[in-house]
This record gives structure tokens, sequence and C-alpha cells, in this order.
């Protein structure tokens, strides 16, 4: 735990220091917890999502990280504010229907145009990275306790 609780901290050291994001390139975090769950969840489940916007703004590269968190089924992103729950607009991971455990990094990938789905499908990508850049999306962690969402944060440059 000591050793991931590290890693989170560098992580997010390294983001704030790559800046935010711009017309060209940039970068998005987040922080997720249980306590950002509406309705919140009682969890030791932790994570970081990590995302990298290629320079011409064709591709979003990710990272995402959980700790403390048993029986993974899928994690998404979704649109909708702080508070609020979302229609899923981007998958990060899964589904997988008997659910894994994973303590480090989930899921790493590539989000483009074509990945879009919900209100976000056949929107330009652009659409997407002002909601994530406006505090209009987020990343969910689902599992099979709590199939609705476990951990989850708001994503901001």
């Amino acid at each position: 735990m000591r050793r991931f609780s590290m890693l989170l901290t560098l992580v997010t050291l390294l983001m704030l220091v790559g800046g935010t994001v711009s017309a060209g390139g940039g970068s998005f975090r987040t922080h997720l917890s249980g306590d950002n769950e509406v309705p919140a969840v009682e969890t030791q489940g932790q994570g970081q999502a990590l995302f990298k916007i290629s320079e011409d703004g064709a591709s979003i590269d990710y990272k995402l990280i959980v700790a403390n968190t048993d029986d993974l089924v899928q994690a998404h992103i979704h649109l909708a504010p702080a508070g609020t729950n979302g229609s899923v607009v981007a998958f990060l991971f899964g589904p997988v229907a008997e659910g894994t455990n994973a303590d480090g990094v989930l899921a790493t990938g590539t989000i483009t145009v074509d990945d879009l789905i919900g209100p976000l499908a056949g929107e330009p990508l652009s659409e997407f990275i002002d909601a994530m850049g406006s505090g209009g999306a987020y990343v969910n962690v689902h599992t099979l306790d709590n199939p609705g969402g476990e951990i989850r944060g708001q994503i901001d440059g």
C-alpha cells in the first residue's frame, strides 16, 4: 500500500510538471475514490487516470491505475459534471463478466474519434477533449460488488 501511495504521488507530480491542455497536446488527470461516486461508496479502493493528448489532437493515450479494488469488471469515461451520473462515452477497460483483480496498472490504450460512443458518437474528438477540460467528464471503475461504480474521479487539467 505504501509503495502504491508513493507511485501515485510520483505520477501526480509528473503530470503537474507536464502542464495543462492546449490546442495541441497537453494532459489531464484524475484521482478516483469511492467518495466521488453518486451515491458515495465506502471502499478502500483508489485510483489514478492519466491522459495525454497527441500534438495534433487526433488521439488521447491513457493509463488507468487502481489499488485496493477487487473483482473489476469495467471502466469507462462518462459525460457529466461532478455529483451527477452521466452516459458512457468511451471504454477504458472490460467488460470482464467474472471480474478480475489488479493492483497497479489496470489498463492502457489510445482513444480516437472512432472509440467515442453514446452522446459523443460521430462527434469530433475535440468535443470530448473540451468536456474533459471543462470538468464535464469523469472516470468510473465498476466492480462485481458495486456494478454502478466503486471508484470515480472527475477529469481535469
